[in-house]
């Protein structure tokens, strides 16, 4: 009895696990590694600076090989609505890169862990790295990067990305298309 109540504790602890935000959707469940430079997003959540992450990630898999064609964005959850006082309302997003054409490079990282995906499309949105501003008390900005499978010939209209601020990703996810992201991962830099 007590094993399988174990089992059971065990198995809904696994199936609970995000690899996004708590209360964030659409949710991811499975793991994206992403390597700033010689820094790795992990755990997720891990906090970082705007330096380490001032430009384009690397991303991947440690646990197997994506076959197919993927598209990958990166959204800030905590724009302040005023920069000129951070606290006098509610928190925006801010798309800070949507990629598509992401596939499999058939090579690892140096280290050899994570098989890595690169895209050659110039991006509708091009990477833009953290600069959340100072503020007082300092507040974390939770960025959030996901991995969503397309197809070969998948294409985004530029209007569906413009304005980034303000970036509404589930009516994004639901006009395009497209399914549960497939692998997420967040981090967090304090301006």
């Amino acid at each position: 009895m007590l094993v399988s109540l174990a089992a059971a504790v065990l198995l809904f602890v696994g199936l609970s696990q995000c690899e996004t935000p708590p209360g964030f959707t659409p949710e991811a469940v499975a793991h994206l590694d992403v390597i700033f430079g010689t820094k790795a997003v992990s755990p997720p959540g891990t906090s970082l600076t705007k330096a380490e992450t001032s430009k384009q990630p690397t991303i991947g898999t440690s646990d197997t090989v994506l076959n197919g064609t993927y598209l990958w964005l990166m959204i800030d959850l905590d724009v302040p609505a005023s920069f000129t006082s951070p606290s006098s309302g509610p928190r925006r997003t801010n798309l800070h890169a949507l990629i598509t054409g992401f596939k499999s490079t058939g090579q690892k990282t140096a280290d050899g862990g994570v098989n890595t995906l690169s895209s050659t499309a110039t991006g509708l949105v091009k990477y833009v790295g953290p600069a959340p501003p100072a503020e007082n008390p300092p507040h974390a900005h939770r960025y959030v990067e996901l991995l969503f499978e397309t197809n070969a010939t998948f294409t985004v209209p530029q209007s569906y990305v413009q304005p980034t601020l303000g970036f509404d990703l589930p009516a994004f996810v639901n006009k395009t298309g497209l399914g549960p992201p497939v692998r997420g991962n967040w981090f967090t830099v304090t301006g």
